[in-house]
């Protein structure tokens, strides 16, 4: 079922059927599709624990986490080209080329980011701030943006060689904004019909499935119905939909009861993408949110969620401004600013975002990330940035630098508007998925959010180690096969033999995240090895400088329906 292209480009055929379960101990089990190992690729002979030849790594002495979520076991781990080839209590040494000790680590399968923003890959290829967290696999495309078109890109991809294995997601809102612009109307039959079938050349080019950003431009002008007749196109092609809901504070139930019925209406599985309750007025609501997924599971929608595990957002300055303010694009804004009945509305849904949504009430709240017309207010606040301009911090003054920002050509901010019991509440779900929201950094490159370089650390540090919120094997499922069998990857996400030899060591005992929201650029530590399709991408905690990052392909339904008729 698989195969190879010489340009590196590994196509997977996901979604296939799978049988059984994994049990994983989190206040009783956590259950997702498992993933049965791969037959062997044409001309190619199985391998087995029984293997006899010689070994390029011998991983030696580890606790191995297979990812399934199971306890520890000890076992040796010897791979082969990009392959697992035995594991076993002892493996002899003498046939293996290079032998890393990991006594005293845990050794697992490489963390799989399902939402990651590769915006800035071809610039940063090697991709070490992901890579330096464990992560092996990142997914690109989310909240409504994907490059288009994406087979174009992706070739791109492979042409400069990458440091992680890279998937993607095709985008609704660039979809939207390819055959409708910044239009606020529903769709005429024809664009409908065009935007069909960019999903569907998407799916082609191996988009794994459709992402929406129903809260950004163009896509929060969007309906149901609209989203579903795009869906429905990915599900067609065995994809899956991941949806940044329409609305995360106030209306947040009413979001993921969008999600959900897109999800039932398209009958396509569904991930609630970074899923949180933002602002003071929704603390505590996630109690309602996670009672409608298991609502929804019960009735046959097949919901799963991911996460980051920290009490900041981050998105773009204009996610305060109203959306109808906006639409048509730059120019219309500035035209209703020009009109003060029109900006007067515009400055009230402001400042009822400030207090009630991303603001948090408070100024403070608002952090600079990357502001590319005043370098100086990154890592600053929009209270400083006010205390600066001798103005009083208050929501209307704030609204005032905002429409400043927004006429000098935006900025992106962190805001400090979640709760941490909603954090610890929504990560122990059974359904709940580890992945960093994170766009790719260097140090010294604004001011980003620590998720950038920290957040699966974080996750076995902070809430496995500190707070001994999940098992440490419940933790590594979340990053592991969960998101691989969410995916359809049924030889990446866990450790066995046939497996792709995507692994990472760590210590248990110090793994942490380094990177904080005052000094985000610093990598974590306790990630000790990370190996790539076989090859070593970090060693000591240090990149190597390997690039065996490969662009994983999704085979829609579709194409792989003509392929084998073709051989009947």
């Amino acid at each position: 079922m698989l195969h190879y292209e010489s340009s590196g480009v590994v196509r997977q055929v996901p979604r296939l059927v799978i049988v059984g379960a994994i049990a994983v101990a989190v206040a009783g089990a956590l259950a997702t599709r498992p993933s049965d190992a791969q037959p062997a690729a044409p001309g190619r002979a199985a391998v087995t624990s029984q293997d006899t030849g010689r070994f390029d790594v011998l991983i030696a002495g580890g606790s191995v986490l297979d990812g399934t979520g199971r306890p520890a076991q000890r076992l040796d781990v010897a791979i082969r080209g990009d392959r697992i080839v035995a594991m076993s209590a002892t493996l002899p040494r003498a046939r293996a080329t290079r032998v890393i000790e990991a006594a005293g680590r845990i050794v697992s399968p490489g963390f799989i980011d399902l939402h990651a923003h590769l915006e800035p890959l071809l610039q940063l290829p090697l991709a070490e701030s992901a890579l330096r967290q464990g992560v092996t696999l990142a997914v690109g495309g989310p909240d409504g943006g994907s490059p288009l078109p994406l087979g174009a890109y992706t070739d791109s991809v492979v042409r400069a060689t990458v440091g992680i294995n890279v998937a993607y997601l095709i985008g609704h809102n660039d979809i939207r904004r390819a055959v409708m612009g910044m239009s606020n109307a529903a769709p005429t039959p024809d664009q409908l019909s065009r935007m069909q079938a960019l999903v569907r050349q998407g799916m082609q080019d191996g988009a794994f499935g459709l992402s929406t950003g129903l809260l950004y431009l163009p896509g929060t002008y969007s309906t149901v119905d609209e989203v579903v007749a795009l869906a429905s196109v990915a599900a067609s092609a065995g994809g899956i939909y991941t949806s940044h809901l329409r609305k995360e504070g106030i209306g947040l139930l009413d979001g993921v009861g969008e999600a959900l019925e897109i999800g039932r209406r398209a009958r396509i599985p569904v991930v609630l993408t970074h899923h949180k309750a933002v602002g003071r007025a929704m603390w505590g609501k996630s109690v309602l949110t996670l009672q409608l997924v298991d609502s929804a599971r019960r009735a046959g929608t097949d919901v799963m969620i991911d996460q980051y595990p920290y009490t900041a957002t981050h998105t773009g300055i204009g996610v305060l401004v109203p959306s109808w303010a906006m639409a048509g694009g730059d120019a219309e804004f500035r035209k209703r600013l020009a009109a003060p009945a029109l900006k007067d509305s515009i400055v009230r849904g402001i400042v009822d975002n400030i207090l009630n949504d991303r603001g948090g009430g408070d100024l403070s709240r608002v952090q600079f990330s990357r502001v590319s017309w005043d370098r100086t207010l990154e890592g600053k606040t929009l209270k400083d940035w006010a205390t600066r301009r001798n103005l009083a911090p208050t929501p209307e003054n704030g609204a005032a630098l905002v429409l400043e920002a927004m006429l000098k050509g935006g900025a992106n901010a962190i805001y400090h508007v979640l709760d941490e019991a909603d954090v610890r509440r929504i990560m122990r779900h059974p359904q709940t998925m580890i992945a960093s929201d994170g766009r790719l950094s260097q140090p010294g490159d604004g001011h980003p959010h620590p998720r950038a370089y920290g957040t699966f650390p974080r996750v076995l540090g902070e809430y496995v180690r500190v707070q001994k919120l999940l098992p440490l094997e419940t933790a590594v499922a979340k990053m592991t096969l969960m998101p691989a069998t969410r995916l359809g990857l049924t030889d990446r996400g866990r450790l066995m033999v046939g497996a792709f030899a995507d692994v990472v060591v760590f210590d248990a005992r110090t793994v942490a995240d380094q990177s904080t929201f005052t000094a985000p650029h610093q990598y974590p530590v306790g990630i000790e090895t990370v190996i790539v399709n076989g090859q070593i991408a970090v060693q000591g905690a240090k990149a190597t400088g390997v690039k065996a990052g490969r662009v994983i392909k999704h085979v829609a339904k579709s194409v792989l329906i003509a392929r084998q008729s073709s051989t009947v």
